[in-house]
């Protein structure tokens, strides 16, 4: 059931710490008290200045554990309070340590859920970056509620409305990249195909992230289906070394001509190749010994106004020769001849 939220009004009225000794404080238990009284007393914006004193907190949940003992509505407000107070504060980075503790705390908390994804909305985009612990323990947590099948993608990324925030594609795009991290590639793949029912349009970084870890994992004809869908369906242009990286991987599986058949799908939809994409290609024709398809692929390279590197270009001929391909092979020649004058 959705409830209101009260948001803080003025936030810069208190931009200056009224607490001269915060940054005197060292211990842990002292900074945890001080924040606390800072909560009861609603000055948020000195909380950023009295954790500097602490050395890496983000890697401690206690710093907000009091938080606990609020009950659930309350806690909500409470947080949302001090992630709306951060807004205005400039640099914004400054209550960067603030974001990862209460992530932390948040993550590790009986529900996780949707207020998590509204203490990492803010983090990032406020320039952070949550720490690295961030990718297990979200991805965990996402799993946990995803188990069984009971909620869809849509509606467990939906309840952040819940709590008055509105889910962005930068905090789905997130949680894709921590799905990753722990080899959910089937999960990360479902959150970028369903997370548009939220609102929350895939990007090049929705599917950069699942193709990168899916060239890494070899799992070319997934990723070939991804990059297909990407173009055609989300009408997506690959980033630079995208499609590099995708034949690359599919050379290593020897599977040039699925490779060749894709990059023809991308054209097909007039986005452009590039030069690396093509020169990984006709090195993958040569490895596997289709020499006349690799002659076929320096045409085609030609034809955009690319010239193999020279090794590649001589191992091209030198091939088509050797297997009687004369006349290729003086075609070949003589298109590189032509381009290079």
């Amino acid at each position: 059931m959705a409830f209101r939220l009260t948001h803080l009004r003025n936030p810069l009225a208190h931009s200056l710490p009224r607490i001269p000794f915060s940054r005197q404080v060292s211990s842990f238990e002292s900074v945890e008290k001080a924040i606390k009284c800072a909560v009861e007393t609603k000055e948020y914006l000195q909380i950023p200045h009295l954790v500097v004193s602490l050395k890496e907190p983000y890697q401690n949940s206690k710093l907000f554990s009091f938080l606990s003992a609020f009950h659930h509505h309350h806690r909500i407000r409470v947080i949302d309070e001090i992630l709306q107070s951060f807004v205005p504060v400039r640099p914004r980075s400054l209550p960067k340590i603030v974001y990862s503790s209460l992530l932390t705390y948040s993550l590790q908390s009986s529900d996780p859920l949707p207020l998590s994804f509204a203490i990492l909305q803010r983090t990032l985009r406020s320039g952070c970056l949550p720490n690295t612990q961030t990718h297990l323990l979200l991805s965990d947590a996402w799993l946990e509620r995803r188990r069984g099948g009971s909620q869809s993608v849509v509606e467990i990324i939906n309840e952040m409305r819940l709590i008055g925030y509105s889910p962005d594609t930068g905090t789905c795009n997130y949680l894709v990249s921590s799905l990753c991290a722990v080899d959910k590639l089937d999960e990360a793949v479902r959150v970028v195909e369903e997370m548009g029912g939220a609102g929350c349009v895939p990007d090049v970084e929705s599917y950069g992230a699942v193709i990168s870890s899916m060239c890494l994992a070899r799992k070319t004809s997934d990723v070939v289906k991804i990059v297909k869908e990407m173009v055609s369906k989300a009408g997506i242009s690959p980033r630079r070394g995208m499609l590099t990286k995708v034949v690359a991987a599919l050379r290593a599986n020897r599977e040039i001509w699925k490779a060749i058949e894709m990059i023809e799908f991308v054209e097909s939809r007039d986005y452009p190749v590039e030069f690396e994409t093509y020169e990984v290609l006709v090195e993958g024709c040569l490895e596997v010994r289709e020499y006349i398809l690799a002659g076929k692929m320096v045409m085609k390279m030609t034809d955009k106004g690319f010239i193999p590197y020279i090794k590649v270009r001589q191992k091209v001929v030198e091939r088509l020769i050797g297997i009687g391909e004369w006349k290729l092979a003086c075609t070949v020649r003589q298109r590189l001849a032509e381009l290079k004058s």
